[in-house]
């Protein structure tokens, strides 16, 4: 066998290799297993390989080969080996969210997503890093070490699913799942030059995935490919009686204004700020360009209310971060400390288990949702998100997506931000509004800037109306010019 070619390897060139016995799904786990082996010591996106692995892809070839026998086709994720986040509940493994509180947590059933994964067939190689329970834009907030960037070893993944992009890009997986609450799959796509798909609120279940921001949540899937984000976010979509935000194919009616192509819309306002550096407005010019050249209409969009939308996301989202982590109280699962009386056990347990990023968003959403206040920041930023959702619906009659960048920067130095908090939650300017209006958006590759001499990848964002993610994969297919 030759050596398989990780680094331009995609999903349906692997199903197709599988499909003529160019090589097994043990020799393709293995090729990744010997990467991450390589790999992963410098750049820490898995903080656990699974142990049973090959027999996952063991079981994968026997099906391939009854599937061949009986001269039948078999699933496109067959035999295909991803990674999962460490908040996504895989039976038997542990699931920490990458914090000491859960460190010996043992996931005691499947996630909906892992079960549809499992019937597909794909393998799982591992569980990868994350800043803990999703809380910040770097992975420099989990408790197990930062995940390093592929493309630099001295900068960030970009977060939360910094190890869920650093591994695809560092030819880790060939497919992983994140979560993203506020960019935290598109993001680190951006920054580690691959692609990450946010789905509209509801697509996917939630069902096994331990919550953040229980409005804002949503699982979606890191890949080398716009098809091969295709595949996988058909493979786990669909209705879930276990959530009940999950909704059906048929929940938005499916619209298009544009006669051939989707048309484009740009908020330049949004994009004068001071904030956005200079390589990354010019790539952005640049993609829209290229868009135009391929016969796409760019038009110029207001969206009044966006400029609040950070401001609205840092309400809303410790609020609901404080209400959720009410549950890990040291009694029912996770790490135990015995204090001088029950209160006090939850006072140590926390302390002990909990990161200062972690405390920070409990400690402002308490007060946000605390009487007195409710009404003038819950309830206020409740009604702005309103406005803001109203805009974009606005928008998208006259344009079918809305392009910005997908981070104002390439990925920064570890370390650079930790000391100021609104530096770091600046980074989410461009993604929060998926999140806010349940909207899908996708991060594709759009170019690369040098910086002190290291190439750095640069994210171009997509956002479509509600259950239009087909409008992100036809257009993001075209300006990547993938067949």
């Amino acid at each position: 066998m030759t050596k398989i070619d990780l680094k331009n390897l995609t999903i349906k060139k692997a199903h197709e290799a599988l499909k003529k016995g160019d090589f097994t799904s043990v020799q393709l786990t293995q090729a990744y297993l010997d990467e991450i082996k390589l790999k992963n010591k410098d750049i820490n996106a898995y903080l656990e390989v699974y142990d049973n692995a090959l027999v996952y892809a063991e079981m994968a070839d026997k099906k391939i080969q009854d599937a061949i026998k009986a001269k039948k086709d078999f699933s496109s994720l067959l035999g295909i080996p991803c990674g999962i986040k460490d908040n996504i509940l895989v039976k038997g493994h542990i699931a920490s969210a990458s914090s000491k509180i859960l460190e010996n947590y043992h996931a005691t059933y499947d996630a909906t997503v892992i079960q549809k994964l499992q019937q597909e067939g794909a393998v799982f190689i591992g569980r990868l890093n994350m800043d803990e329970f999703a809380m910040g834009g770097s992975t420099e907030n989990s408790a197990y070490g930062v995940t390093k960037n592929p493309y630099d070893l001295s900068r960030v993944a970009g977060g939360s699913s910094g190890g869920s992009a650093a591994a695809v890009a560092m030819q880790g997986a060939l497919f992983t799942l994140g979560s993203d609450t506020g960019g935290s799959i598109r993001q680190p796509a951006s920054f580690c030059g691959v692609v990450g798909l946010k789905p509209t609120y509801g697509a996917v279940s939630r069902y096994g995935v331990m919550a953040m921001g229980s409005s804002l949540d949503q699982i979606g899937p890191i890949a080398n490919t716009v098809g091969d984000c295709e595949i996988v976010f058909n493979a786990i979509k669909g209705k879930d009686i276990k959530d009940g935000t999950t909704i059906s194919e048929n929940t938005y009616p499916s619209k298009l204004v544009g006669k051939k192509k989707p048309i484009i819309g740009v908020p330049r306002d949004f994009l004068k700020g001071d904030g956005i550096d200079k390589e990354v407005l010019k790539s952005f010019n640049e993609s829209l360009e290229s868009f135009r050249s391929k016969g796409y209409e760019i038009k110029d969009i207001a969206l009044p209310n966006i400029s609040y939308s950070l401001m609205v996301y840092y309400v809303l989202m410790p609020a609901e971060v404080s209400s959720n982590m009410a549950r890990f109280d040291g009694v029912k699962y996770g790490l135990h400390k015995d204090g001088a009386n029950v209160i006090e056990d939850y006072f140590e347990t926390r302390r002990a288990g909990f990161g200062r990023e972690v405390i920070r968003r409990i400690l402002l959403g308490t007060y946000v949702l605390s009487s007195g206040y409710y009404d003038a920041y819950y309830n206020r930023a409740n009604a702005v998100r309103q406005m803001i959702t109203n805009d974009f619906l606005k928008a998208f009659e006259g344009v079918d997506i809305i392009a910005t960048p997908t981070a104002p920067s390439t990925a920064f130095k570890i370390g650079e931000k930790t000391a100021d908090p609104v530096a770091m939650y600046l980074e989410d300017i461009f993604t929060v509004t998926a999140n806010l209006t349940g909207l899908p958006a996708i991060s594709i590759p759009c170019g690369l800037t040098e910086k002190e001499g290291k190439k750095l990848p640069i994210g171009l964002q997509l956002t479509t109306r509600h259950g239009a993610e087909q409008t992100l994969f036809s257009a993001g297919k075209d300006f990547l010019n993938e067949k």
